[in-house]
C-alpha cells in the first residue's frame, strides 16, 4: 500500500526515517504559520483568518506532492512572494488586497495550464547540469544565511550591509548551542539530529526567555477564514498593472519552485543520469493547485519550500515524508499557540546545517570550463547576496547563454535557454 501511495519501497526505505524527515521539514518551516499572517495582515487582512488559510493551503499543496508526485517536498505560501503581495502590490501600488488575491488566483490557473502542456517541465529539463548543481549550492548558502539571520548571528550593518550580531544576545547563544548539539549528533551518526537540536534549542530559549510558554493553553479551535475566503476583485484584471503584477508572481514562483526542486532533488541524489527531476510535472502540478486553492481561501502564492532539504538530509525520499508534513500542518491548526512558540533562533541551527549538506554538489561542477563555471558561480553567489533563488537562476542562465554564444559554443545552448534568456532581459527592462 505504501509503495502504491507514496513510491515507498520496503527494502530501500524506512517508515521511521520518512516520518522523522517529515517532522523535521515541518519544524524548519513552521515559522510560516506565524510570519505569513504577520506580513499579509499589513494589508488589512484578518490575521487570525490568515493563520488558518496558511495552514490549509500548505496541507492541500503538500498532500498533492505526497500522493501525486510522491516526492519528499513540502509546500506553503512562499516568503518573498508574500512580501511582494503586501508591500508592493497593496501598500506601494495602492491596490486592494482583493486585487492581489485575484492576481494570485489567475497565476495559479496559468500554472495549471502550463503544467498540463508540459511547458514548465521543459524549462526544468532545459537547465544545464552544471547550473543544476550550482542551484543546490546557492540554495545551501542562502538558507544557511537565513538561519544565521534568524538567530541574530548575522545582522544588518548600514556601512557594509551585513555584520556580526550582538554576542551578548540570548538568541545568538541559542543558535550557537543548537549548531553545536547538531554537529556532535551528526558526528556520532544519531538519527534525527536536526530535530533533536531544535527541541533542545527551544528548551534553552525558554530558559533564556527568548521563547515563552503560551498563555491560556496550547490548544485552540482554528480561526474562521470567512473574512478572506473567495474575496476576488475583477475590475482591473485587464490593466497594465495587473499584467506587471501577474508577470512578477509568475516569474518569481516559477524559478523559486524550479530552483528548489532541482537543488533539493540533487542533494537527495534523486536526479536522473541526464540531470532530470523525477516526476517533475506532478511536482509542479502540486504548487499550481496549491496556489489556486490558496488564493481561494485567502493567502498569497504557494510554492515548494527550500526547507524540504532538512527532511531530505534526515533521509526522506518518498511521498510519506511530505504526507507527514501535511499531517503536522493539520495538527498545527489546533495547536497554534504551541507551534508559534518555537522561536526562529531554535530552527536556525537546522537551516545552517542543511546549508552545509546542500553545498556538496559543488564537487560535481566542471570548474575548468569557464563557460560552465562562471555561470555556476554567478548562480551560487547571487542567491544569498540578492536574497532570491529566482535572481540567482536568472543571472546564472543569462551568463550561460551569453558566454556560450560569445565563445562560439552555440550548440551547447538549447532553444528553450535562448527563449528564457530573452525573457530575462525583458524582465530587467520592464
Amino acid at each position: 500500500m505504501l509503495e502504491k501511495l507514496f513510491n515507498f519501497k520496503p527494502g530501500k526505505h524506512l517508515v521511521k526515517t520518512e516520518i522523522i524527515a517529515g517532522i523535521t521539514t515541518f519544524m524548519t518551516m513552521a515559522y510560516i504559520l506565524a510570519v505569513n499572517p504577520d506580513i499579509l495582515s499589513a494589508t488589512g487582512m484578518d490575521k487570525n483568518a490568515l493563520f488558518t488559510a496558511t495552514a490549509l493551503s500548505a496541507i492541500v499543496g503538500t498532500l498533492i506532492m505526497a500522493f501525486v508526485a510522491k516526492l519528499p517536498f513540502a509546500l506553503a505560501p512562499g516568503m518573498g512572494l508574500n512580501a511582494f503581495f503586501a508591500f508592493t502590490v497593496v501598500l506601494s501600488m495602492g491596490y486592494s488586497w482583493q486585487f492581489a488575491l485575484t492576481a494570485v488566483f489567475i497565476e495559479g490557473i496559468i500554472f495549471i495550464l502550463l503544467t498540463l502542456f508540459n511547458i514548465r517541465e521543459m524549462i526544468v529539463n532545459a537547465i544545464p547540469i552544471n547550473l543544476k548543481h550550482a542551484v543546490s549550492v546557492g540554495i545551501g548558502l542562502f538558507i544557511a544565511f537565513i538561519g544565521l539571520q534568524n538567530a541574530g548571528i548575522v545582522v544588518n550593518n548600514d556601512a557594509v550591509l551585513v555584520g556580526l550580531g550582538d554576542m551578548h544576545s540570548p538568541s545568538v547563544w541559542v543558535g550557537f548551542f543548537g549548531i553545536a548539539v547538531i554537529a556532535v549528533l551528526l558526528v556520532r551518526k544519531v538519527k534525527g539530529a536536526l530535530l533533536i537540536g531544535m527541541f533542545l534549542s527551544t528548551i534553552l530559549a525558554l530558559v533564556f526567555d527568548v521563547a515563552k510558554l503560551p498563555e491560556g493553553g496550547i490548544m485552540s479551535a482554528p480561526p474562521s477564514i470567512e473574512p478572506i475566503f473567495f474575496q476576488f476583485e475583477w475590475d482591473n484584471i485587464f490593466s497594465l498593472d495587473m499584467l506587471i503584477v501577474l508577470f512578477t508572481f509568475l516569474f518569481v514562483d516559477m524559478f523559486d519552485t524550479v530552483g528548489t526542486l532541482v537543488g533539493v532533488t540533487g542533494k537527495a541524489g534523486m536526479l536522473s543520469k541526464d540531470g532530470k527531476v523525477p516526476r517533475v510535472k506532478q511536482a509542479l502540478f502540486a504548487d499550481a493547485i496549491g496556489t489556486t486553492f490558496g488564493a481561494m481561501v485567502g493567502t498569497s502564492t504557494v510554492t515548494t519550500y527550500v526547507e524540504s532539504a532538512a527532511g531530505v538530509s534526515e533521509g526522506g525520499r518518498t511521498g510519506l515524508t511530505s504526507f507527514t508534513v501535511a499531517i503536522m500542518f493539520a495538527i498545527a491548526l489546533f495547536f497554534a499557540p504551541l507551534f508559534i512558540m518555537i522561536p526562529a533562533a531554535a530552527t536556525a541551527p537546522a537551516l545552517f546545517m542543511v546549508g552545509l549538506f546542500m553545498i556538496s554538489p559543488i564537487l560535481k561542477i566542471d570548474l575548468n570550463d569557464f563557460t560552465e563555471s562562471i555561470p555556476a558561480f554567478l548562480t551560487i553567489v547571487m542567491m544569498p547576496l540578492t536574497y532570491s533563488i529566482a535572481e540567482g537562476i536568472t543571472f546564472g542562465m543569462l551568463s550561460f547563454v551569453i558566454l556560450k554564444v560569445l565563445t562560439g559554443k552555440f550548440k551547447d545552448v538549447s532553444i528553450i535557454m535562448y527563449i528564457l534568456a530573452v525573457l530575462f532581459v525583458l524582465k530587467f527592462l520592464v
